[in-house]
């Protein structure tokens, strides 16, 4: 029971394989109360029976663009609970349609939505939280490999994940004098609602898994309990930090031989 008496704000829920409603569920086992909104009233209908399930509260809707939203979820959180103890930042949008072909084709408007949502959402959100957590706290983000290096079709997203990143250890270095830490997962892929607009997703995973040095992808579970270490007292001395949770994949340099003999054979043969 490492969250035992903890409270925690997840956001970003939208079904049951999502990776913040497994890092909800395994923070809720281990003891922690969970405030869990939602996104848009569409998402209702499929949040609020998770949420109900581990007995979470807040089941409200917050759009991270709407100020309202968001001053009726945190007075809420403020009057019932009174203070944070942690929160998980899991929101991240881009339109489909950008995120394919050339990231030089990027539209104006999505750039500027894409940062908006998935960027400015963290500082608006840790703002909010860190004012509630009086005895220090834990924030925790979503992040992905595309924001270090170039992966095809990612596009903006990448762009945006890197200010994520940066912003993750200016954010550091402003709250560490109240005790509040923040750090950012990069989670390997994985099929979500999120990535699944992604072109080339399938095929993405495929060769992920044949890559890393653990010869398989992430699950889950893998990025469960990496957000239950840094949320619990174990991490206490971490902040700023980004936490690769990726099989090893962000550490090699080339594929492995056995799959680059594999495929310069299947393009001689389709010479």
């Amino acid at each position: 029971m490492l969250l035992k008496g903890k409270k925690i704000l997840i956001t970003g829920v939208a079904n049951d394989w999502s990776m913040a409603w497994a890092i909800a569920r395994r923070c809720a086992e281990n003891g922690a109360e969970i405030a869990m909104p939602y996104a848009m009233p569409a998402l209702e209908k499929r949040v609020r029976p998770l949420a109900e399930s581990i007995g979470a509260k807040f089941v409200q809707e917050c759009n991270v663009q709407n100020d309202e939203q968001m001053d009726s979820l945190f007075g809420a959180i403020e009057r019932e609970w009174g203070h944070l103890d942690g929160m998980l930042h899991a929101i991240a949008f881009s339109d489909k349609n950008e995120l394919t072909g050339r990231y030089a084709d990027t539209s104006r408007d999505n750039f500027k939505n894409t940062m908006d949502i998935s960027v400015y959402s963290l500082v608006d959100l840790t703002r909010r939280a860190s004012k509630l957590m009086h005895d220090g706290g834990s924030i925790v983000t979503l992040t992905y490999f595309g924001g270090e290096k170039s992966v095809p079709n990612y596009n903006v997203m990448g762009v945006a994940k890197s200010a994520l990143e940066s912003s993750v250890r200016y954010l550091a270095s402003d709250l560490g004098r109240d005790k509040v830490r923040i750090n950012a997962i990069s989670a390997g892929p994985i099929m979500t609602l999120a990535s699944s607009g992604v072109g080339g997703m399938k095929s993405l995973l495929r060769l992920n898994a044949e890559q890393t040095p653990l010869r398989r992808n992430m699950t889950l579970d893998d990025v469960s309990g990496a957000a239950l270490y840094l949320f619990s007292d174990l991490s206490s001395a971490v902040t700023g930090e980004t936490h690769h949770v990726d099989c090893g994949y962000s550490t090699t340099g080339m594929m492995p031989n056995e799959l680059k003999d594999m495929l310069l054979k299947a393009m001689d043969e389709a010479k």
